[in-house]
């Protein structure tokens, strides 16, 4: 049953309807502010429906045009006509239009309650799903989502412009998202942009959770806020990474305390640093894609600065939703589904860490291509840029340790030395202060060309870096301001 406005909704409405006919100039200070459904007399927002089309036909808005527009079907009488321009118009206007709208969210949250009920009657639906669905409409209410549906080419273009108008604005500059930390990625993906899902593949001890760690720092160090969920590694050990990363203090000083005066006192520096951060850690072991969207929203909805999340990693998590026939491959094509309809939602980037399949360890090169994406194809599908992390001197390392078993087995003691000694002195020649080479596939890159970006692993301090050469400007390392604690919190 439809709702009767009573007099004060109507009123309130008359004088916005007012405002608009007395002056029309200052429509598009308020078209952004209210929807036709704000209006819940008919008359009212029919009219205001004809106001938005005339605004975009760039036609005046007046008695007169106002009236030719409005269909035989909705047509208003002379009397509503003339109540609504009897009325004074008023200064104020912003209060008006906040007291329609908060009348509009009540009635969404009323309907919203309503519909609660019935759902929680349907005993074909899981709990689950009626609360992401419940939170979702909560979370789309409270950020005033009003585009939920079609949005026509004119709204489309004049978004389009004001983007390159923005983009123009920064000179020009080639990253339209979060800087990655990384000059020559950068350019191939222009960043990490809104809606964008991320994947990072590699297989074990190549690096991925120290990669997105040095990304989510230079993201921190732009002031922007990250948010990270961590299946694998607690709170406290991706802190002593970043903060070994930060402080060029060797990670294993930090593990065991050993450090001098110098280093405590860099240590501190780092560590107030870090504490004036937005970045937001949930480290428990336990997460489905349920939990995850609505941690996420609530902490979006509390903290705006959150703009970018990342989820290490993402064979860990689990679908509150799964059913008991459902394979393993179609939960993960679910998860990843859902990580890429979040990120739309949200308006940020998702990273999401992935394992690898053991088979591409019989490879010849063993450079991972998209088909080693473990347990889903859906992965490919859903995200917008694949990187894959690849360090040949992991293997190398293992066939140097497997050559000296062999060695050592065989009793071979002369061979054994000489081959140490060749050892040390290829380390001394390559790998300088513990850099090693390191190179960030880009296999998939929705928006640009695929490529390889050669970097640097610097083992000491858990740190990849930009080779020099490898940039196309100059380089520079970033410098770390201070700004805007790190939060050790449940979310």
């Amino acid at each position: 049953m439809a709702e009767i406005p009573n007099s004060h909704t109507i009123n309130i409405e008359r004088v916005i309807i007012a405002f608009i006919i007395f002056d029309p100039a200052k429509f598009d200070e308020i078209v952004d502010l209210l929807e036709p459904k704000d209006f819940l007399h008919t008359p009212h927002r029919t009219i205001f429906e004809v106001c938005l089309d005339l605004f975009r036909q760039n036609l005046p808005l007046d008695e007169d045009f106002i009236r030719s527009k409005i269909p035989e079907n909705k047509k208003i009488s002379d009397e509503e006509f003339l109540y609504i321009l009897s009325t004074n118009p008023i200064a104020n206007i912003e209060a008006y239009i906040k007291e329609l709208k908060n009348a509009s969210i009540k009635r969404e949250l009323h309907s919203l309650a309503n519909a609660l009920r019935e759902r929680s009657l349907d005993s074909f639906s899981s709990t689950e799903e009626i609360l992401d669905e419940i939170e979702r409409k909560i979370y789309n209410i409270s950020v005033k989502n009003t585009q939920g549906g079609f949005r026509d080419s004119h709204q489309v273009i004049n978004s389009a412009v004001a983007l390159i108008a923005e983009l123009k604005a920064r000179g020009n500059h080639y990253i339209t998202g979060l800087n990655t930390g990384f000059e020559k990625l950068n350019r191939l993906t222009t960043g990490f942009n809104k809606g964008e899902l991320i994947i990072i593949g590699a297989r074990p001890s190549m690096g991925k959770t120290t990669l997105f760690l040095n990304m989510a720092q230079t993201i921190l160090n732009h002031g922007k806020g990250v948010a990270v969920f961590s299946l694998e590694m607690p709170a406290e050990h991706l802190m002593l990474r970043m903060l070994s990363a930060l402080s060029s203090i060797p990670l294993q000083d930090l593990k065991i305390g050993n450090l001098d005066e110098k280093q405590w006192e860099e240590l501190s520096r780092c560590s107030d640093i870090m504490a004036s951060k937005d970045l937001f850690i949930d480290d428990g072991s336990v997460l489905s894609i349920n939990a995850l969207r609505s941690k996420l929203r609530k902490l979006k909805s509390k903290n705006q600065n959150i703009e970018i999340a990342i989820v290490d990693y993402l064979q860990l998590m689990g679908n509150g939703n799964r059913r008991g026939d459902m394979m393993r491959q179609e939960e993960i094509s679910e998860i990843s589904r859902g990580l890429k309809t979040l990120a739309r939602e949200l308006e940020i980037p998702i990273i999401a860490l992935s394992q690898l399949n053991r088979s591409l360890e019989s490879r010849d090169d063993k450079r991972p291509i998209l088909s080693d994406l473990r347990e889903s194809g859906a992965i490919e599908q859903d995200a917008d840029i694949i990187l894959f992390l690849y360090r040949d001197d992991v293997y190398k390392r293992r066939n140097e340790k497997e050559k000296l078993a062999k060695l050592k087995k065989e009793g071979n003691d002369k061979a054994l030395k000489a081959y140490e000694d060749e050892l040390k002195r290829q380390r001394e020649a390559n790998h300088q202060g513990g850099i090693e080479p390191a190179e960030i596939i880009v296999a998939k890159n929705r928006n640009g060309e695929t490529s390889t970006v050669k970097i640097q692993f610097n083992k000491a301090y858990t740190r990849f870096e930009d080779i020099a050469n490898e940039s196309e400007i100059p380089y520079t390392p970033t410098k770390i301001a201070n700004e805007p604690a790190i939060q050790v919190v449940s979310i």
